[in-house]
């Protein structure tokens, strides 16, 4: 028993090595690859964008005050624009924004200031349009330096409406303001063009919420609301390959723990003889599926590589056991075997908050399995090298 055992620890051992080097050079290789392409599509698209209410201040004396939106009638759309690059995925979107703004002056000062801060300083508006109580904002960036002046007598009301378009990556965010502020009449919508959708740490939950033809609808009203969050979107990423050829390779040894523990209860069973330079040629055809995969995950769909990459390794498997000891056992016991600790094993990991359950209730029904199978085998009578060596 002893002579069967221990040559399957050193292939094990060796094939672990194998898996956390190759695990290691899929990390680099994503990681390089990412800080590279990020800034580039940060430069051509703009990061994660936060835009700010407008702020409007009266000068009385020497002092700055803080005049409160009345009403605040904010519309974003979202528009999803996912890009593949080597092993990840990156989520641009395009934005529409536009709010409509009340303020109202119960100070003294009949003169006030209107500050609008853009998300990014790195981005790019297009179609930006800015009127106050209907007069054009002609200068966009005063805006966000100096701010914009404009008269508006003590008691009266004035309506603001700011308009652009942009491009983002990852995130899209609103803010009331810095610190905890009082929100007055918010009527905030936001429509996507996907309906995997989720919100930021520190934003708002949507009063109302729905999925349209085109993805998804929500609605924020209030008619007073004291907060220090603000509303916003993280836009949904698909399954990133890079992550998953490393949790798919991490786990590898466990999978192929699994395989030659069972190979070596079948061959047992069914008297089957398997060198150990057998198994390290199984050892390798399962090596051979995490190789392939990590290679050719950046340059196909990751479905079809993983398509590729089961079919490659079980006619590896198969072919060579059909020399070695028969069609039969290595088309079905081997081939199911594998079928099972290979291929579903690893496809198990691609739900990565599902993968840690479907693991274990696969290795449960396996040692289920086995013990009922084994659980009448006089194993000193199949191993008697132990008999020998206890009497010795």
């Amino acid at each position: 028993m002893t002579k069967r055992i221990v040559p399957l620890l050193v292939i094990l051992t060796f094939a672990t090595a194998a898996w956390a080097v190759l695990g290691g050079t899929i990390v680099t290789r994503t990681a390089r690859s990412d800080d590279g392409q990020r800034e580039k599509l940060a430069a051509q698209w703009g990061g994660s964008q936060t835009q700010k209410a407008p702020e409007i201040d009266a000068t009385i004396g020497k002092a700055n005050v803080g005049i409160p939106l009345r009403s605040s009638t904010v519309g974003v759309d979202l528009a999803l624009e996912q890009r593949r690059l080597g092993l990840l995925w990156y989520n641009l979107y395009t934005v529409h924004f536009h709010g409509r703004y009340v303020v109202h002056n119960d100070t003294s000062a009949p003169r006030l200031v209107m500050y609008f801060d853009l998300p990014s300083g790195d981005a790019t508006y297009t179609n930006f349009h800015c009127t106050i109580a209907g007069k054009s904002v002609d200068e966009g960036a005063a805006l966000l330096n100096e701010g914009v002046r404009f008269d508006l007598a003590p008691g009266a009301r004035a309506t603001v409406d700011i308009a652009y378009d942009s491009r983002g990556m990852e995130s899209w965010a609103y803010k009331f303001g810095d610190g905890v502020r009082q929100v007055n009449g918010l009527d905030f919508t936001m429509s996507t063009n996907f309906a995997a959708v989720d919100f930021p740490p520190h934003t708002l939950l949507p009063s109302r919420e729905s999925t349209t033809a085109k993805g998804w609808s929500g609605e924020w009203n209030y008619g007073s609301i004291v907060t220090g969050n603000g509303i916003g979107m993280t836009v949904p990423y698909p399954m990133q390959p890079g992550p998953l050829a490393v949790r798919i390779t991490m786990w590898a040894p466990l999978a192929l723990f699994f395989y030659l523990f069972v190979m070596l209860v079948i061959t047992t069973i069914r008297n089957v003889d398997l060198h150990a330079i057998n198994y390290f040629f199984l050892a390798c055809a399962f090596f051979a599926f995490h190789l392939l995969f990590a290679y050719l995950i950046d340059r196909i769909p990751l479905e079809l590589a993983f398509a590729i990459c089961s079919v490659v390794s079980l006619f590896l498997t198969v072919s060579y056991l059909r020399l070695a000891v028969g069609w039969r056992f290595a088309a079905v016991e081997s081939a199911f075997a594998q079928l099972v600790y290979l291929v579903l094993f690893s496809w198990a990991l691609f739900n990565e908050g599902w993968s840690g359950l479907a693991i274990t209730i696969g290795v449960i029904i396996t040692l289920f399995i086995l013990m009922q199978v084994t659980g009448r085998i006089r194993w000193s009578e199949r191993f008697p090298d132990r008999i020998r060596a206890a009497a010795d």
